[in-house]
């Protein structure tokens, strides 16, 4: 069993409402960016080849690799940074808006993908900017432009 984390890459649907693909939407569009909060809160971002490569591993290991296995990237980024690097990406003069903070917003999202390294000798390898730049072209080749 796998239990995936925030995923993102080529083929995200615009309107899909995860913050990846929000936050490219709106830059790209040059619509204010929305940050709910001071934008504190971290998350982590897993390409898609990364997840991808791990549930293969996963589907060829021993029968007896039953999990469940955290698969996702540990690394940690906070909305704000997240905000800023896709404005930044995208050569956007959106601007940064902040919203209240919903109240079961959680402080923080981090996989611990351990049990992923000791069974399947996986960790994520894509870095964040690379495969925000393969998504954000995937979605400008896709009409959403400014």
């Amino acid at each position: 069993m796998a239990r995936i984390f925030n995923t993102y890459g080529p083929r995200m649907h615009p309107d899909d409402g995860r913050v990846v693909s929000n936050f490219i939407v709106q830059a790209l569009a040059g619509r204010p960016i929305t940050v709910y909060g001071e934008g504190a809160q971290t998350r982590s971002f897993c390409y898609v080849d990364d997840l991808v490569n791990a549930l293969v591993l996963l589907m060829n290991s021993s029968p007896a690799e039953t999990g469940p296995l955290n698969l996702g990237n540990p690394e940690e980024v906070t909305i704000l940074e997240l905000a800023k690097k896709v404005i930044d990406m995208t050569g956007s003069r959106s601007k940064i808006v902040h919203e209240p903070l919903p109240k079961d917003d959680p402080t923080k999202r981090r996989p611990d993908i351990s049990a992923a390294r000791a069974s399947l000798g996986w960790e994520p390898r894509v870095p964040l900017e690379s495969g925000l730049r393969e998504t954000i072209l995937y979605f400008v080749d896709q009409g959403a432009r400014k």
